[in-house]
């Protein structure tokens, strides 16, 4: 068993840690105060052949795989969790392809997002069908006047980077929408300029502003037969699985950063004739959160080193899902400590603590809530995959 990063994982950690530090940090509160999408970092990103860490050599990227994405991630969501988010964007809508898409999809669709001339969305919630897939409402017919190809009618909703799509993945179902047989629902790559397809409305969020996220409206879309993707409801799974590493990395770094914040705060703060960092009681709860945060980065990278091997199938959900509830939940605790160690300083827009406090809720709600996380891992052990015996 090794805990050390191979040569090559610890460059790159090092290299975005740097690119963090003199490019992330500086605009991380003028992002969330103007909500205006950061082209200039994504241009830093594209720079530093960030966009493609996830996407084989072959397709244009660098084949650093889950891991290599996870660390990057892990590294700028110290300073604004909105840019962890563009990095996961490379991964999201992407994975679908990977995993069960052609030839054919994988050299029209991945170059471009490793090269960082486009950029994609997942369109999987609806207005009525979050956490429950199944529900979804949206459909896809079959196209009469061109073979294997069919036609979009419906609505998704809260997708990240909605609006900045060039393309998007469509998960729709090809029968009865009442109906909840897993065997209905496909996947579907669509241009974002294919007519009937709009943007009506961008969310006003609490927090993670930068991106948008945006209703995506399908109005009788029509998608040609070499854009359908081979899958059902087991693709969405596997994707989502092999995303837990992912959003667990921007739980991590978060968690990391409002900590470290609070920690050089408190340091320096005189009270009672001393330091506020010098009570025990405040030692105790930066030693009991510094502990959680490296429970969840074990967790995680292990998830990571999993999901690299393709293990992201059943068996192995109960580990891929505690990662991303553990570290989602360390993240709101860890932003909700540096917060009250800051006291009311902490609540003011003069310091990042609640800055980090808004934007870690929305961890234990996307790509799965914690609730949702917690039942599969039940599930797995209910039904041994995880089992100790």
């Amino acid at each position: 068993m090794d805990f050390e990063l191979t040569e090559e994982l610890q460059g790159l950690q090092q290299s975005v840690r740097r690119l963090a530090q003199e490019k992330i940090k500086p605009r991380a509160r003028e992002i969330d105060t103007t909500s205006e999408y950061p082209q200039d970092i994504f241009d830093e990103f594209k720079k530093a052949d960030l966009l493609g860490l996830c996407i084989p050599e072959e397709y244009g990227g660098s084949g650093a795989g889950i891991m290599g994405l996870a660390l990057a991630i892990e590294e700028v969501t110290k300073y604004s969790n909105v840019l962890g988010l563009m990095l996961l964007l490379t991964r999201l809508p992407t994975g679908p392809i990977m995993i069960a898409g052609t030839e054919d999809q994988k050299q029209r669709y991945l170059p471009g997002i490793a090269r960082g001339t486009h950029r994609a969305s997942f369109c999987l919630s609806e207005p009525g069908a979050g956490s429950d897939v199944a529900g979804m409402q949206t459909r896809a017919i079959e196209d009469p006047s061109v073979p294997g190809g069919y036609i979009i009618n419906g609505t998704k909703c809260w997708i990240s980077g909605g609006m900045q799509a060039d393309w998007f993945i469509v998960f729709a179902k090809t029968g009865d929408p009442s109906s909840r047989l897993h065997s209905n629902i496909r996947g579907f790559i669509v241009d974002a300029t294919t007519p009937g397809v709009s943007r009506p409305r961008v969310d006003k969020k609490m927090g993670v502003k930068g991106i948008d996220t945006a209703d995506i409206h399908f109005d009788d879309v029509h998608v040609a037969a070499n854009n359908v993707i081979d899958g059902s409801f087991s693709l969405i799974m596997q994707s989502l699985n092999a995303m837990r590493p992912i959003v667990a990395a921007r739980g991590i770094g978060l968690a990391e950063g409002a900590l470290m914040y609070a920690t050089e705060y408190v340091k320096a703060r005189p009270a009672f004739a001393k330091t506020i960092g010098e009570f025990q009681g405040i030692q105790w709860e930066i030693a009991k959160c510094a502990t959680e945060i490296e429970a969840a980065r074990l967790l995680t990278y292990r998830a990571a080193w999993l999901a690299d091997q393709g293990k992201f199938s059943k068996e192995y959900v109960p580990m891929l899902s505690m990662c991303k509830y553990y570290a989602s939940e360390v993240a709101v605790k860890a932003s909700g400590l540096a917060l009250q160690m800051l006291g009311a300083a902490g609540y003011m827009e003069e310091h990042l603590t609640e800055l980090y406090y808004r934007d870690a809720r929305q961890l234990t709600i996307v790509e799965g809530t914690s609730q949702v996380q917690l039942g599969l891992i039940a599930k797995g052990v209910l039904g041994h995959d995880l089992w100790w015996d």
